[in-house]
């Protein structure tokens, strides 16, 4: 069981009391005790342990301290006769007494073990979500959340301070959809291939922690002008064999079954999980567009998705202790997938408000997903004082093929077969990972170096095929059938130094990084016939080079016990993914297409953020303000192509662009209420500005836009061990150079209740209650004379309302005691690039 956040206040609280009662603590001959206290079984340090000095020659004057995060203790007092006692909730103590304290003494480590019989007494604070302020992150420590219960990874991150998820599931931090996610540290298959599409897959319950990195040090990848989510998942470390079956199923149709099994013995630690899905959500959009220039005045939309989702995945692995301070791990993750996403498109055309005809576009999309992933670890431990020297290999191949049948119908005011369409595309990513990290403590300062090498491939093999009427076949269409070869090369080392001085912490760092973007059109025409065909000038076969330095600073200022601000400064980059290189466009529609840019170059960040926390008995508070300057910023645009489809509907495209800067404001602030013991509350708000220069082939598309986003999330203690917990999220209106988007609101609740003597639980939950999770936005174009060329409305809803119940079962895991104490060395979740300084 996790005990550091209860002992935050308790053990700030005890030691507050020591000292109002040594009002003369500093008067005559002093001397120091220090040490170090670390766990027994684990040999990991013990932060917020308290030490004790009962004088023998005054009964009245009580000394003490607590650890800090490296378990290290320095108490000041008067030379005297002394009773001492090193104390930690659950823990048997170490005593010394009848001590001559006449000089300094160093206690050396001290080893702690648990006190079994004092487990059932203690509190069960996993049931909070709570949040630990690091030099370079916020942790919050993932709680008992109802609403997720059943949910997945995706869902769970809508509920973290700082960061939204659309409603297509694109992850945003502090407004920036730019952000790097990471899997215990690492990019990993489990969080997908250059999408967040495999976070909908792995369940919201496999969660430990988040780590919401928005001043990342120099350890970490620089990619992501947002910062860096990293996603920390459980893994038991209790001796022995147990885990967890979780069962959820709901309407509209889904269903999920995941089982966590663990044995862990002193020599070895062996872990799977298995888990199976089944989802049918449907969605919604419809657009209205109203054109300048063309022969269709009008044209609306209405689509209606329908998508049946199934897949297996199961992760096993096995830590093997080469010794008391080493340990090497492997493990293997796959993933399989049946996917079939269905569209219906009623599109009516209007000629002066006068009807002129009405198709129907269907497209069935098949895919089969197929992910494989391996990876060792290797982890020594020179010493307990933090010496440490990590070293990780990583493979990882997805293969995907899909098979799409589109057919496009006139049925007014004729019926006439408008289009038909069959697409073949295979895509295989495979990405190798080698990294090595070394830990050296100096006394109060620590240095770090590294190297991390990341190579990436993907290979796009596009083939369509169009119906003629006149043969009665189908006939591949050369012009846009295509092999893209995309690579991504980065080999990068880092160093940084952290150090203290009394209560002022920095950690330093620099970064160097060789970036290699190559891309490889292969096709059955020229060069020439090419950029003609797609409608812009670029470079079939590029390859592009990029070295870059990034310096980090992480400074903090300690104010009191439980109060502290700090400042971090980064630079970081953003590399364009594949699909944002790839020229040819998507058949989605034949009016509405978007088209990758070869040209895209990557764009580069400095960021600034001051933030400050302050902890009360029962409210914790986290605030910061933030400036993000971020040149040749992407930006998706609509433009006219000048082309149009064969029945004369003008073709637009969307195309992504780098502009000239985007300069970004903004300010957080967010509280944690435990006014209570039945009432909890979670509250968030963050307000952003940001203002874009630059144009495009002569059309101005700076814009400035203000908007924010705010959470409140309240749980309820019921009797009959019962908990009630609603989570309410807005988003702000928002606009870009082209676009307005209107402010959404989102409701989710949950009950659940503990049952079959708290070895289980059900719950049931609604996601979206007010099936409100849409967005509703207004396009206006104009072309490069500064005319307006067309406007859209538009709504979309990626997934409906929810309902959903779910029941979980732990064997030899107690939920007062899972997966927190027995265990030993490395844990394998790799959740820090290297060491950790934190001051």
């Amino acid at each position: 069981m996790k005990f550091r956040h209860f002992c935050i206040f308790a053990a700030t609280l005890f030691t507050t009391f020591l000292f109002a009662q040594n009002p003369n603590r500093n008067g005559g001959g002093q001397i120091t005790v220090s040490g170090k206290a670390i766990d027994a079984d684990t040999s990991e340090p013990l932060e917020y342990a308290t030490l004790v000095l009962q004088s023998l020659d005054d009964p009245n004057q009580v000394t003490g301290g607590v650890t800090d995060q490296n378990g290290n203790f320095s108490v000041d007092a008067p030379a005297g006769k002394y009773n001492i006692r090193l104390e930690y909730i659950s823990y048997r103590p170490y005593t010394l007494n009848n001590q001559n304290l006449t000089a300094d003494k160093d206690l050396g480590t001290i080893k702690l073990a648990i006190d079994v019989a004092q487990l059932d007494a203690v509190e069960v604070v996993g049931e909070k979500t709570t949040v630990e302020v690091r030099l370079d992150k916020k942790v919050y420590n993932i709680g008992k959340d109802l609403t997720t219960s059943g949910a997945s990874v995706s869902d769970a991150l809508g509920n973290v301070p700082s960061v939204t998820v659309d409603v297509e599931g694109a992850i945003s931090l502090r407004g920036n959809e730019n952000v790097r996610i990471l899997i215990n540290g690492k990019p990993s298959a489990m969080a997908g291939f250059g999408s967040t599409d495999a976070l909908k897959q792995l369940p919201a319950d496999a969660i430990e922690k988040v780590e919401v990195i928005t001043s990342p040090s120099a350890r970490y990848d620089a990619e992501g002008t947002a910062g860096i989510l990293n996603i920390v998942l459980k893994k038991e470390k209790t001796l022995g064999f147990n885990g967890s079956v979780n069962l959820n199923a709901g309407y509209p149709s889904t269903s999920q079954v995941n089982t966590n099994l663990n044995l862990r013995t002193n020599n070895f630690n062996l872990f799977t999980t298995l888990g199976y899905f089944y989802r049918e959500p449907p969605g919604n959009a419809n657009f209205d567009n109203y054109y300048y220039n063309s022969k269709f005045s009008r044209i609306t939309e209405d689509r209606d998705m329908f998508r049946r989702n199934k897949g297996f995945n199961v992760n096993l692995g096995m830590e093997y202790f080469l010794t008391e301070k080493s340990s090497i791990t492997g493990s293997f993750f796959t993933r399989f997938s049946d996917e079939r996403d269905g569209t219906e498109n009623n599109t009516v055309r209007y000629i002066s408000d006068v009807v002129d005809s009405k198709t129907l576009r269907e497209e069935v999309e098949n895919e089969d997903d197929n992910t494989y992933q391996f990876s060792l670890n290797y982890t020594n431990n020179f010493n307990d004082e933090g010496h440490k020297l990590t070293a990780d290999f990583q493979y990882s191949t997805d293969n995907e093929e899909i098979n799409t049948n589109i057919a496009e119908n006139q049925f007014f005011p004729t019926e006439e077969i408008i289009n038909l369409e069959r697409v073949f595309e295979t895509e295989k990513e495979t990405e190798y990972l080698v990294q090595a990290d070394y830990v050296l403590p100096m006394g109060e300062a620590q240095f770090e170096a590294g190297y991390r090498g990341s190579f990436e491939k993907n290979e796009n093999d596009y083939n369509l095929d169009t119906y003629n009427p006149n043969t009665d076949s189908y006939e591949t269409n050369y012009s846009l059938s295509n092999l893209f070869t995309y690579e991504e090369n980065v080999n990068a080392i880092y160093s940084q130094y952290g150090n203290k001085y009394g209560k002022f912490s920095f950690l330093l760092g620099l970064r160097l990084e060789n970036t290699q973007l190559k891309g490889k059109v292969t096709s059955e025409l020229d060069d020439e016939a090419l950029i003609d065909t797609l409608g812009f000038n670029f470079d079939p076969d590029f390859n592009k080079k990029y070295l870059n330095l990034f310096p980090t600073v992480n400074v903090t200022y300690e104010l009191g016990d439980n109060e502290n601000v700090t400042l971090g400064y980064n630079r970081r980059i953003n590399r364009p993914r594949g699909w944002f290189i790839n020229p040819f466009p998507s058949r989605s529609s034949r009016a509405n297409i978007f088209q990758g840019n070869p040209d895209l170059n990557p764009a580069f960040a400095d960021a600034f953020d001051l933030g400050y926390l302050k902890r009360w008995d029962k409210l914790t508070l986290t605030s910061s303000v933030y400036y993000q300057r971020e040149t040749d910023a992407f930006e998706r645009i609509q433009t006219e192509t000048g082309q149009q489809t064969s029945d004369g509907i003008d073709i637009i495209r969307t195309i992504p662009i780098n502009l000239a800067t985007n300069q970004r404001y903004g300010g957080e602030v967010g509280v944690m209420y435990s006014a209570i013991e039945w009432l909890q509350f979670n509250g968030s708000f963050n307000f952003f500005k940001f203002d874009t220069e630059g144009e495009y082939e002569g059309v101005d598309y700076g814009a400035s836009n203000t908007s924010w986003f705010s959470r409140l999330s309240a749980k309820v203690k019921l009797p009959s061990k019962i908990d009630w917990q609603t989570n309410g999220f807005y988003m702000g209106p928002r606009e870009n150079s082209q676009t307005k988007s209107e402010g959404m609101l989102s409701i989710d609740m949950a009950l659940s209740k503990d049952i079959l003597d708290d070895n289980a639980t059900i719950s049931m939950n609604v996601s979206d209650l007010l099936n409100s999770r849409k967005r509703r936005s207004y396009t206006e174009s104009y072309n490069d004379a500064g005319q307006l060329s067309f406007t859209s409305d538009s709504e979309f809803q990626w997934r409906q309302r929810q309902f959903t119940v779910s029941f979980i079962y732990r064997f030899n895991q107690p939920k007062n005691q899972r997966g927190e104490r027995g265990k030993r060395g490395n844990d394998g979740n790799g959740g820090d690039e290297g060491g950790e300084f934190e001051g």
